[in-house]
């Protein structure tokens, strides 16, 4: 049985930051897209509360860095990435509120697209 594989769609600012990223960040990224694409979780991704169901981070220390993207899976037939960016603050695991803000207006703005 084949396995149908979603398309991974970006809005452009998640995709400009996302190339920001070290090639080995983008690498572990991408292959947890395409994962999430196939219809799975990447061990590396885990459901990101306060914007409903099917909004996951994935959440990547690397190299003493923290990096993170976080993509929507019930919008359309796409998998959305909403934002991407690299976590200054290593004290504390709680994503800045300016992130929270710019994810929960990205998502809003792209549902209304999508209609």
């Amino acid at each position: 049985m084949t396995r149908k594989t979603r398309p991974v769609s970006w809005i452009g600012a998640a995709l400009k930051e996302f190339n920001t990223f070290p090639q080995p960040a983008r690498s572990i990224c991408l292959n947890a897209l395409t994962i999430a694409a196939e219809g799975g979780k990447a061990d590396v991704a885990k459901p990101m509360h306060g914007f409903g169901s099917g909004v996951f981070e994935i959440a990547l220390p690397l190299q003493g860095e923290a990096f993170r993207v976080v993509y929507a899976v019930q919008l359309a037939e796409e998998i959305w990435v909403l934002h991407a960016f690299q976590k200054k603050s290593t004290q504390g695991v709680k994503t800045p509120k300016r992130e929270i803000d710019l994810i929960g207006d990205r998502l809003k703005r792209l549902k209304e697209m999508l209609g």
